[in-house]
């Protein structure tokens, strides 16, 4: 296991930067937006304590990198990604959440798209893996814009287990 030390990259659009614990009110514009979280593993944030108390955790995580999206046009936080080493599996698994006023432009694909790219030109990355609950096909869409290919269903739940989804799962191997 190792903690990764999260760089600052860049897309056409977008930074993709560490997030800290001074981006609390914009990281809760998503993570208390019941539209946002609909199928999110995390509970819905009900306050700003909850996003500060995510935050802090971020610097502990393991074989994952955790970034947040700018937009270079305004300097404005729109949403965050990860990309984690799933050691067990010898693969790479992403997850993103943006604004919703953020969703249907593109950010998404092009921020999970560089994420790939930089565990690739770091870590020699060539396999990876994703899912998405199988009533939410915006994600799909965004997977499959990343060069993923449908393989079968799963299901995976919040993490209080309060509610689980029907996943649809998505790999590529590039050997």
């Amino acid at each position: 296991m190792s903690i990764f030390t999260v760089p600052t990259i860049e897309t056409e659009r977008l930074i993709l930067r560490p997030l800290s614990m001074d981006d609390a009110d914009a990281v809760f514009e998503w993570t208390g937006d019941e539209r946002v979280n609909k199928y999110m593993i995390y509970l819905l944030n009900k306050s700003t304590d909850d996003t500060k108390k995510w935050l802090s955790s971020l610097d502990k995580l393991e074989n994952k990198y955790m970034w947040g999206f700018v937009c270079k046009s305004d300097g404005k936080l729109i949403g965050s990604g990860n990309i984690r080493y799933r050691t067990d599996e010898d693969r790479w698994s992403f997850g993103y959440n943006i604004r919703f006023d953020c969703w249907n432009q593109g950010y998404t694909t092009e921020a999970t798209l560089r994420m790939m790219d930089y565990v690739r030109e770091n870590h020699g990355a060539k396999r990876f893996v994703a899912e998405h609950a199988a009533e939410n096909p915006a994600s799909g869409r965004v997977i499959e814009k990343c060069g993923l290919h449908f393989v079968g269903y799963g299901e995976y739940s919040r993490c209080d287990g309060s509610e689980t989804f029907r996943s649809k799962i998505y790999e590529l191997d590039e050997n």
